[in-house]
């Protein structure tokens, strides 16, 4: 006589594995927030950071000024604000024409635009000013009196790490020779990520 024996789950087996499966994903949600949120912030950061540094790549290679510039909107309706992470690249001052497609022969002459939409939505942008250019040597014009900082955070994910918060809030330094670098404010600035 042969014994078969049964496969498979029974109900009990299978509902203490839905609580334990729950509990796991009720733990790791928090985290998992957290970790979107601080990627905002990041994407952001690293947006700036190459929109500047195409900026001063786009300077030398043409040997003239080129400005990055943040604006309200990515739109005709567009106006300068230190407060965006709407960009423009461009070799004239894009304002009321940020819209108009990438070329070197109309003006405002875009290289460039990149709108908040496109990525970072929750990304707030404080920037020391809204206007940056770059000479053909690739470093700023006028000569500031010291660097510009751009700091990105992200309110709708909390507060800072520095004030207290559980964002890892990330700054964007230009230094008064035009090199560009992205640090944490948290971080002693003898170490390579602080600023």
């Amino acid at each position: 006589m042969t014994r078969h024996s049964q496969r498979g789950y029974s109900l009990i087996e299978f509902a203490i594995g839905l609580v334990i499966f729950s509990l796991m994903v009720t733990m790791g949600v928090p985290s998992f927030s957290n970790w979107i949120q601080n990627s905002h912030i990041r994407t952001a950061s690293e947006d700036i950071q190459n929109g500047l540094q195409l900026a001063r790549a786009e300077a030398v290679r043409r040997n003239q000024p080129v400005n990055f510039q943040t604006m309200t909107t990515a739109d005709d309706a567009c106006a300068l604000s230190a407060a965006s992470s709407n960009w423009v690249i461009s070799l004239d001052d894009p304002t009321g024409a940020c819209a108009t497609p990438p070329s070197d022969a109309v003006a405002p002459r875009i290289i460039q635009m990149r709108a908040a939409a496109e990525g970072s939505i929750n990304a707030v942008v404080a920037a020391g000013q809204s206007s940056i250019t770059f000479n053909g040597l690739g470093r700023l014009t006028p000569v500031p009196a010291g660097n510009i900082d751009i700091d990105i955070s992200n309110p709708s994910g909390g507060t800072c790490i520095a004030a207290g918060g559980n964002m890892r809030c990330l700054r964007i330094v230009v230094s008064t020779f035009g090199q560009v670098r992205m640090c944490d404010p948290t971080q002693a600035s003898t170490t390579p990520q602080g600023c």
